[in-house]
């Protein structure tokens, strides 16, 4: 068999493994946070959005929701409102201090527990544990250039090499480089050292945004 081939179906099969454990030995928690979410900001406590995926294709993208449901309205208020937010958002496409996030969204996303429910997207075969992240259409389009194809090659992952490599102290450009040279060179053996490095990550990470 190709290695190639051999690979990515061990990748898959460690993905499958990965997720399943972490699901069944997080679910008590994960029913917790079902149940507070709710009780702290009114909505569904899980929130879904349209993202691509490997070779373009979009899919259901899920998360622990952590902003108001009217984020998006709020959104559109904030920029026009104020320019540094603006700038903000056209830099990086997102708020490092975002107003809408609520009071547990921002302990989630402090310790991107809100990034648990994206194993149902593992095991669905939409994401892998290692890999870039999904982003929006309007960010391929604005941001990836000729990077775009290589990106796509590979299925996002929860976690990537971008994040390893100073989070969000690295512009969208370099995490564009470094996910575009992950998809290009990536090895199971690599992906293990991403995972070990992720935990670190997050607990010195200052802005909650994996």
């Amino acid at each position: 068999m190709d290695k190639n081939k051999t690979a990515t179906i061990a990748k898959r099969v460690f993905d499958i493994f990965f997720s399943l454990t972490a699901l069944i030995l997080l679910s008590p928690f994960l029913l917790l946070l079902v149940i507070l979410i709710p009780l702290t900001s009114r909505g569904n406590p899980i929130y879904s959005q349209k993202r691509i995926g490997r070779f373009g294709v979009p899919f259901k993208f899920f998360k622990f929701r952590t902003m108001h449901i009217d984020a998006e309205k709020r959104l559109q208020s904030i920029l026009a409102n104020n320019p540094s937010y603006k700038l903000e958002w056209d830099q990086i496409h997102k708020l490092k201090n975002d107003p809408r996030v609520t009071f547990i969204g921002a302990i989630l996303r402090k310790t991107s527990m809100d990034e648990l429910p994206q194993f149902i997207n593992v095991l669905k075969g939409e994401m892998s544990v290692v890999g870039p992240r999904p982003v929006l259409h309007e960010e391929i389009v604005k941001h990836f250039g000729d990077k775009a194809k290589d990106v796509l090659s590979v299925r996002p992952g929860l976690t990537g090499l971008w994040q390893t490599s100073g989070r969000n102290n690295t512009t969208y450009a370099e995490r564009v480089a470094l996910d575009a040279r992950y998809a290009c060179s990536w090895s199971l053996k690599q992906d293990f050292k991403i995972i070990a490095k992720t935990i670190p990550a997050i607990l010195y990470k200052n802005d909650g945004a994996f």
